[in-house]
């Protein structure tokens, strides 16, 4: 049963502020808007669509001694998650600001997250750790962790499913020593470019050409509005997102797709279907104020429905 299965994410979970431009965007000078904080982050969000979709979770990430610290440690305990996470009391706690257009679309993300290179190598190798990783069913990893963190997870890991996010282009590289160990990479289309080595407007099979060779076995490309890419073992393939009934901001749908993918493949879905609760999630999240939405089981029933099937990528 999913609700038996232990996941362990290890990873980005700090303060997400997001402000919308309530006008044109203008480059290069004053746009009003509205500014919210909240808490994100790529494997804390994913962990929330998993909780949803009846996993146990728990998370190791690193923060600070401030008073963002605290805000964090409560969203954690208040998503039904267990909190691993080591605090740094001379640390300020890693943040992300994302600035979007009215429309949701992102404009610019600034990454203030140095704790995260500092401190999470030394992380991986607590004792404590080692034995969480042996309770875990699977896990969950992002591209916050340094290659070196990534490299000595996977080592840990030993044989377990284990599940990556690519973050962002500048971040997906740290990725590379372990794609061959991955079960599942999730990325958007500026990510996958970066490791196919192709344009991010490459066709669909040159893309997934060029990220076999990188040496991923299985993976999903995001696109925005347009199909989602997914390949594995058993061929390549495409599903068109049905589209929004409105769009409230696309901060951490790309996380909610992986999350809820990730909970079917646990429960046993292949990866065509797993894929399609995956699209089901990030299209509530997209609808939703919140990085990740609080959907109901009839909601995301609902969701799904208009979610077509997967069409063989040629």
């Amino acid at each position: 049963m999913v609700d038996s299965l232990k996941i362990l994410a290890v990873g980005g979970a700090h303060i997400d502020r997001r402000g919308q431009v309530s006008g044109p965007y203008v480059p290069a000078a004053s746009n009003p808007g509205t500014m919210r904080e909240d808490v994100g982050g790529g494997v804390f969000n994913a962990l929330r669509s998993m909780v949803r979709r009846g996993l146990c979770a728990s998370l190791l990430s690193v923060r600070g001694g401030d008073a963002s610290a605290d805000t964090v440690s409560r969203a954690i305990a208040e998503a039904g998650i267990a909190d691993l996470s080591a605090v740094f009391l001379d640390r300020a706690t890693p943040s992300y600001t994302a600035l979007i257009d009215r429309e949701g679309e992102l404009i610019v993300g600034f990454a203030d997250m140095a704790l995260y290179d500092l401190a999470f190598p030394k992380q991986i190798r607590r004792s404590k750790i080692r034995q969480e990783v042996a309770a875990a069913d699977a896990i969950l990893c992002d591209a916050n962790l340094p290659s070196a963190a990534l490299e000595g997870l996977l080592s840990l890991a030993a044989g377990k499913p284990v599940f990556a996010i690519a973050i962002s282009p500048a971040k997906v590289t740290r990725l590379i020593p372990v794609l061959g160990g991955l079960a599942q990479l999730f990325m958007n289309r500026r990510e996958a470019a970066v490791l196919a080595g192709v344009n991010a407007s490459a066709g669909e099979r040159e893309m997934i050409d060029g990220l076999r060779s990188s040496g991923l076995g299985s993976g999903v490309v995001t696109a925005g509005s347009g199909p989602v890419l997914g390949f594995d073992g058993t061929g390549a393939f495409s599903i068109v997102p049905p589209a929004p009934r409105k769009v409230a901001d696309v901060t951490g749908a790309g996380d909610a797709l992986a999350g809820a993918t990730v909970a079917a493949l646990l429960r046993g879905l292949p990866l065509r279907q797993a894929l399609r609760e995956g699209v089901a999630a990030a299209i509530l999240a997209i609808e939703s104020a919140n990085a990740v939405p609080e959907f109901t089981a009839a909601s995301f029933a609902a969701a799904l429905a208009l979610v077509p099937d997967a069409r063989e990528v040629a």
